[in-house]
């Protein structure tokens, strides 16, 4: 990243597409590796989730049809009782591992990602190997923050099913069941308000991993940094990270229907179609991990915080097998004059 730092308040989409680009183009060597040790089994774990859900789910669907057609009280009816009573307990149990494995791995590569490119933007030699150490002690930080945006998420969506509960009761008491389509028109209003507010809660957490990783703060306090941060850059920080998800998730549709449901194409076209969604899910990941790191220096920059490379450069040390988070004396040592 040899871009001066003031010039990079004025990088657009395209402009902050172009540098994550090149700065896995230049690193190439290091970011493949971390993608085999890291973000490969993170694609590949949440691709076999897709496939095992999905199976599981058909699983019980057939036990049950099989179960509606079987007298009550016979042998047969009380097997297949307890057949979908076990094929459940799979099924969470498989959720929870899922999950666990996932947030696990999908920290470690946030923590790897953002780590790396702060090297690369200090100048300074980096290597596998020192990224791996630093990774774990870096890891414990974005736990909180992802805890807390946890909360976060659950209290939001817990004052919105009150909001939408108390609309629904006070149309009741007031029309008395009268015109539904004015009721309607009011929930869909606050669903697009609920949708938008969801959005602006997954930015703030994307920035948020990033100052946890660079900076002191991490849990709410990370995440009130990343909103200061986002002011003034919010609209090309949503629409980046609006096109990433769209793009993953396109990547997840084309999986289920041609993997998943592509039982007509043949085992060998599917499993054709999975190597390339592999493929196609792994290089996104590892792209947005680097875009939503140069978006934080971006927003530094728009902001005018200078980052004083030296300082940073010492704070990404690894000091006796302890990581050192970059304080924010340090990371706004100055506000540099545009």
């Amino acid at each position: 990243m040899d871009r001066e730092q003031e010039e990079m308040q004025f990088l657009g989409i395209f402009g902050i597409y172009r540098e994550a680009c090149k700065v896995i183009i230049t690193w190439r060597r290091i970011f493949s590796k971390i993608t085999l040790a890291l973000i490969l089994p993170l694609s590949f774990i949440f691709l076999a989730h897709v496939e095992l859900t999905d199976l599981l789910h058909r699983k019980v669907v057939h036990d049950k049809m099989e179960r509606h057609f079987t007298p009550a009280g016979s042998a047969r009816f009380n097997k297949l009782t307890d057949v979908i009573s076990e094929d459940r307990t799979l099924y969470w149990f498989f959720k929870v591992a899922y999950l666990t494995f996932y947030l696990v791995l999908s920290l470690l590569s946030t923590s790897a990602v953002v780590y790396t490119v702060a090297c690369v933007y200090t100048g300074k030699d980096v290597s596998f190997k020192k990224v791996m150490s630093v990774v774990p002690k870096v890891w414990k930080r974005l736990m909180v923050t992802f805890l807390c945006t946890f909360l976060a998420y659950f209290l939001y969506n817990f004052a919105a099913i009150v909001v939408v509960s108390l609309w629904v009761v006070l149309w009741g008491i007031l029309t008395a069941g009268g015109d539904i389509k004015f009721m309607l028109s009011i929930l869909y209003v606050i669903l697009v308000f609920y949708v938008a507010g969801h959005f602006y809660l997954s930015v703030i957490w994307h920035l948020a991993s990033v100052v946890s990783v660079l900076e002191e703060s991490c849990g709410f306090a990370a995440m009130i940094k990343s909103q200061a941060l986002i002011k003034g850059k919010m609209l090309v920080t949503a629409v980046i990270l609006f096109i990433m998800n769209i793009s993953l998730f396109a990547v997840q549709l084309i999986f289920w229907r041609l993997v998943v449901h592509g039982w007509s194409l043949g085992t060998g076209t599917r499993v054709l179609f999975g190597v390339i969604c592999l493929l196609l899910l792994f290089k996104l990941m590892l792209f947005a991990l680097v875009i939503q790191t140069v978006i934080y220096f971006v927003c530094k920059s728009y902001h005018h915080e200078n980052i004083d490379k030296s300082a940073l450069s010492d704070h990404l040390e690894v000091y006796l097998g302890e990581y050192v988070p970059l304080k924010s004396k340090d990371i706004q040592l100055e506000h540099y004059e545009v």
